[in-house]
């Protein structure tokens, strides 16, 4: 293997390590909000945890309804393509595993609705345990901190 091939395998391996993150933010993510509501964990109220999470079911789930694949997907592919390798994953200890447990073989349809079903989910659980708002600054402590910056 070339150094250009390894580089781009390590890529790919990269790639699909971003991508299994992004799934266990997702997955993991809606179960700590659940625990955390009974457990009384503050982070899981956490305005910007929530709507990151919110954000990122979104996305999956509007690609799925337009038809596009995930581009997490197409990089790893065309990495593991310029690395050698075929479109399966045969390249690498991490490709084989994450693949294994990241990919099943069921339908777009299947997935499409397995993917609004979860952002259904992830919208409900803000209604239910919803997150806290950012605090604002009153403005004369605002107007006060612009002052003295100055």
């Amino acid at each position: 293997m070339t150094p250009a091939q390894r580089f781009h395998l390590a890529l790919a391996d990269l790639t699909l390590i971003a991508h299994a993150a992004f799934v266990a933010f997702v997955l993991i993510g809606l179960l700590l909000i659940w625990i955390g509501r009974f457990r009384g964990w503050s982070f899981v109220r956490n305005f910007w945890f929530r709507v990151a999470h919110l954000a990122a079911i979104g996305v999956v789930a509007a690609e799925s309804l337009a038809g596009f694949g995930c581009p997490l997907t197409t990089w790893e592919n065309q990495l593991h393509l310029l690395a050698g390798g075929e479109k399966t994953y045969q390249g690498s200890f991490i490709q084989h595993w994450l693949h294994q447990v990241m990919f099943f073989d069921w339908s777009e349809t299947t997935f499409t609705l397995i993917y609004i079903g979860f952002f259904t989910a992830v919208a409900l659980s803000l209604w239910i345990v919803p997150p806290r708002m950012p605090r604002r600054e009153p403005a004369k402590i605002s107007a006060a901190r612009s002052a003295n910056a100055r």
